[in-house]
């Protein structure tokens, strides 16, 4: 079943203009001061949120660097 009229090409764009991506903004680390993305661990502190710090010894997360 095909449509009865064609859609014009201004009205597709004007739909797909609600498409387009947002970028990815950081936010500061309260620990490190480093830029660290939302709900990810902090790879110098380990911070995740007030209360929960990650520290994995293989990975280098939250752990001091030597």
């Amino acid at each position: 079943m095909q449509p009865t009229h064609r859609q014009s090409y201004g009205r597709s764009r004007r739909r797909r203009s609600h498409h387009a991506l947002t970028p990815k903004s950081p936010t500061i680390c309260p620990l490190s001061g480093t830029p660290k993305m939302h709900h990810r661990a902090c790879s110098q502190s380990g911070y995740v949120r007030p209360g929960l710090v990650i520290r994995v010894k293989k990975l280098g997360i939250g752990v001091a660097k030597d």
